[in-house]
């Protein structure tokens, strides 16, 4: 995931949130035709969620992400491992039947990691697991030797002088608060750090948990700065480096990283579809999650989870013989983890009649944990439309209405009215395994997964089928 969804808690139907504060169900005045037309499709809801949480089908979402985890592994931007599991991807829906599967090509980044390693020399010696931040530029052939200054925040680095900082290893050790918050260390770190002369900078990962384990992730350096190597160490090095400086010792690191920028190179975004029986090619639902992953771990929930249940909840309604009236268009993007950059070429691509071709985006991008509901981004009058389709789906409690982002690939299309979809999961823990080695199968539940599969083909399944679009401008049509 690199960018942080915004939700506010809602209970279900109770309160929409629209840009001039709060809009009451009651106060959304849909005409009685269309609530009675979204009240029929409760039959085939509930068929959508017996076929796939207790029937024929329970079980596959879990066993095909399980296969494709083990075959491939951790899939980063610019490997043979990303390129064969998207080859993969391609045969199996076609294998399954699915319409029009294809891939579109984007120029992505290459960065490779290389060997790296961290070691504290003075005033002991201790190993220091760490990981080199996506981006960073490496160290010279025989690493980097530099004194240690340890701060907990921007604020409290901007007190030291140039002089004190020139030539120093600068270590950030920020309280957590969020991801959006904290992950700011991430990305502006090295920037901040190098503007004062510091010759490399290290993080505390982004997790407000840690048994020893450094969690990766992107890094960003301004146009007017000289790139310097940044990389993240656990939460437990952070904070004795961080007590350690302010009891003024002198400690010293020894870095070695071999990380390179090579030149852009090509990917895929890949592309299966459920083909709509009226409208083929315009008013196309989207459900997406990302196939490229971080080089640590095999990104079972960031993001292949993500994947599998947009896969998997076309693949279900197509066996199950369901054909709604529009498309819906199963995304796996390319390139997330590095900025969004499958997103931005498929969003280059389809720009000249975006209005005409989608009608909502659906992503899952921040794990497929227990589900409990959807996160949904529109305007007020898509949140009417959507607040009665939610009312029928069963078991779920925790739909939310904002008209901000609610996730990131997407992002971009939300902002510019586009209805959206995100998936409301209890992730709590979320961050403990993110960008890190812990990020594998172990954390999903095969009938967690089969219900996120089910709300998600369901959901989807209905607004494709309705007679109208969600609106993306403000409601005004006649209904009969």
């Amino acid at each position: 995931m690199f960018w942080v969804k915004v939700a506010f808690t809602s209970a279900l139907c109770t309160l929409l949130f629209a840009a001039n504060g709060f809009v009451t169900a009651n106060e959304c005045e849909l005409p009685s035709g269309l609530r009675e037309e979204i009240a029929q499709y409760q039959p085939v809801v509930d068929s959508i969620f017996q076929h796939i949480v207790s029937g024929e089908y329970a079980g596959k979402t879990w066993q095909s992400l399980l296969e494709f985890t083990d075959r491939f592994g951790p899939r980063y931007t610019g490997t043979k491992q990303l390129e064969d599991a998207i080859d993969y991807a391609v045969q199996e829906m076609i294998a399954e039947g699915l319409d029009n599967v294809h891939t579109e090509e984007a120029i992505v980044s290459h960065w490779q990691r290389g060997r790296e390693w961290a070691e504290l020399v003075q005033p002991f010696k201790k190993n220091l697991p760490m990981l080199g931040l996506g981006k960073s530029v490496g160290t010279p052939p025989e690493g980097i030797t530099g004194e240690v200054i340890a701060v907990e925040s921007f604020e409290e680095f901007e007190q030291l002088t140039v002089d004190q900082v020139m030539g120093k290893i600068v270590v950030f050790a920020p309280v957590w608060v969020d991801y959006g918050v904290t992950g700011r260390y991430r990305y502006e770190s090295a920037s901040v750090a190098s503007r004062k002369g510091a010759t490399a900078v290290l993080i505390r990962s982004m997790t407000p948990f840690s048994i020893g384990t450094p969690h990766t992730g992107n890094t960003q350096y301004d146009p007017d700065v000289r790139p310097i190597p940044a990389a993240a160490i656990t939460v437990e090095d952070a904070m004795l480096l961080l007590r350690k400086f302010r009891r003024g010792d002198k400690m010293v690191i020894h870095l070695k990283m071999e990380a390179i920028n090579l030149d852009p190179t090509i990917s895929r975004n890949t592309i299966g579809e459920l083909e709509g029986h009226t409208f083929k090619n315009t008013s196309v639902v989207v459900v997406s999650g990302h196939m490229d992953s971080w080089d640590v771990g095999t990104g079972a929930s960031d993001d292949a989870g993500g994947v599998f249940i947009s896969w998997k909840a076309i693949s279900f309604l197509k066996a199950m013989g369901l054909r709604p009236r529009r498309t819906i268009r199963a995304i796996y993007w390319t390139a997330e983890e590095v900025g969004l950059e499958g997103a931005g070429a498929y969003e280059r691509q389809h720009a000249e009649d975006e209005k005409k071709e989608f009608n909502v985006f659906f992503e899952s991008d921040s794990g497929t944990f227990e589900p409990t509901g959807l996160d949904f981004s529109g305007n007020s009058a898509a949140q009417c439309i959507f607040a009665e389709v939610a009312k029928l789906m069963p078991g779920f409690d925790e739909f939310t209405y904002t008209e901000g982002v609610v996730s990131s690939d997407i992002g971009n299309w939300l902002e510019r009215g586009f209805p959206g979809v995100s998936l409301r999961n209890k992730n709590e823990n979320y961050f403990w395994y993110h960008h890190s080695e812990g990020d594998t199968m172990e954390l999903e539940d095969p009938v967690a997964l089969d219900r996120s599969t089910a709300l998600w083909a369901a959901a989807a399944y209905v607004i494709a089928d309705l007679s109208i679009d969600i609106p993306k401008e403000p409601l005004n049509y006649n209904y009969s």
